[in-house]
């Protein structure tokens, strides 16, 4: 995994890499992933919640609180509960979506495989699913695990990130190069 110079990704990384040692020693790698998974879909399902971990606004002992409260509440417990803790104690919490993608990388290498972000314009059936990892472990030579999130916004296609790749079909991007190159002419 090649180390990223941003600061924000060196902390991610960090962090990321000490919770897979501790979800490792204690064989809990794939419980860690689902809670990092589930409490990730928090995030993309409230903007209040985004606000509250990126706003310098509300002090340690504030993101503590509401950190607790909603991992409670999500019954996301033992080590990913924890960990949420300290990275809210330590005033990080603004780097935790950076955390999960380096998390979900770190164990997708451990496992032999590459980690894929793909972002489509609507939910990919398993047979897509299945079609798309195919395709990209033929690009990649191994396996590959994937993310996918929806952008409604792409209107069609996909743009898959893996590693340093980026992969981009959708019609936005499509549009918006037609739309530029139509200016270049007129």
């Amino acid at each position: 995994m090649a180390k990223s110079s941003s600061p924000i990704s060196a902390v991610a990384e960090r962090y990321a890499g000490s919770l897979y040692e501790l979800a490792a020693q204690s064989k809990q790698i794939s419980k860690v992933e689902g809670d990092l998974a589930r409490f990730e879909a928090l995030l993309a399902g409230s903007d209040d919640l985004t606000r509250m971990i990126k706003s310098p606004v509300f002090s340690a002992d504030e993101q503590f609180k509401a950190i607790t409260a909603i991992a409670d509440k999500a019954k996301i417990t033992g080590l990913v509960g924890n960990f949420l803790r300290v990275v809210a104690q330590n005033r990080r919490l603004f780097a935790v979506p950076g955390m999960i993608k380096a998390f979900r990388e770190i164990a997708a290498e451990a496992r032999g495989e590459v980690a894929a972000e793909v972002t489509s314009a609507h939910d990919l059936s398993a047979a897509q699913k299945t079609e798309l990892k195919a395709a990209l472990k033929s690009v990649a030579g191994k396996d590959v695990s994937i993310t996918v999130t929806v952008d409604p916004s792409l209107l069609g296609g996909l743009v898959v990130k893996m590693g340093s790749r980026q992969i981009d079909t959708s019609l936005k991007t499509k549009l918006n190069s037609l739309k530029l190159a139509l200016k270049e002419v007129g």
